[in-house]
């Protein structure tokens, strides 16, 4: 399968979820809100790598005032965010697969900066700064990203690091942006390369057996990962009352690659 760090977050988090969003392609349904974030999160990414290659970004940031709060927040702590060292290759949305037990893993990184000595993988995220950054270390982008590029290139571990930048404040108000760096090590690298492995094995025997009638295992029932699911039903969770629409947690929706 081609996987990305979204579908190794929910085959994590619940394998008979991953079944039934992509092996079976029921999906959840998205509230007129939802559907409005997805959408401005994905045109701020726009907006963002047409800036990096030089092309005109008005008629975005003309056309909606979130965009253009965002776009001039960027410009204004440009300095600091790509204060980086003489780099020989920089580009926006680049693309990066790597095969693992027979799975291709691919990431899309938003802004990929590279010198000599050191790689910086920069990503925009349109939602607050998250309170714990324990939550968003553990999360599998900030663990594939650097692991891939680490393996395709010929960085050490240490010489790789990942930058979140926030620009949206906590109170919706106008705020400098906000960011989160993760440096990556040699120690790192080689426990993601177990947890990756170890959890990809998993999956084809899941997916072996799911050609053979079984289903992929559900969590522990009682688990408040079923409580606002919407599959609560279809994996006989609940009464009923549980299978609502889930508001998600922005953090983990998958960005879309333009």
């Amino acid at each position: 399968m081609r996987l990305s760090q979204g579908q190794l977050n929910l085959l994590e988090t619940c394998p008979r979820k991953f079944q039934h969003t992509y092996l079976e392609q029921l999906g959840s349904p998205t509230t007129p809100d939802q559907q409005a974030r997805l959408m401005l999160g994905s045109r701020f990414h726009l907006l963002m790598q047409q800036w990096e290659m030089g092309l005109p970004v008005e008629p975005f940031v003309r056309e909606d005032e979130q965009l253009n709060q965002w776009f001039m927040a960027f410009v204004g702590a440009a300095p600091r965010i790509l204060e980086l060292d003489a780099p020989t290759f920089r580009q926006s949305e680049h693309q990066r697969t790597l095969e693992v037990e027979g799975h291709l893993l691919t990431v899309v990184y938003d802004l990929l900066v590279m010198s000599d000595c050191q790689a910086q993988i920069l990503d925009w995220k349109t939602y607050p700064k998250p309170l714990k950054s324990r939550q968003l270390a553990e999360n599998w982008q900030t663990r594939l990203y650097p692991f891939v590029l680490a393996q395709t290139s010929h960085y050490d571990p240490q010489q790789i690091s990942m930058t979140y930048w926030f620009f949206q404040s906590k109170s919706g108000e106008d705020a400098d942006p906000q960011s989160l760096k993760f440096s990556y090590s040699s120690a790192a690298h080689q426990q993601t390369q177990r947890d990756l492995t170890e959890l990809l094995q998993r999956l084809s025997g899941w997916i072996d057996r799911y050609e053979q009638g079984e289903s992929f295992p559900q969590v522990a029932e009682g688990s408040k990962q079923c409580a606002d699911c919407s599959f609560a039903l279809r994996c006989q969770r609940g009464d009923g009352q549980q299978a609502t629409v889930r508001l998600p947690n922005f953090a983990e929706i998958q960005e879309i690659s333009l």
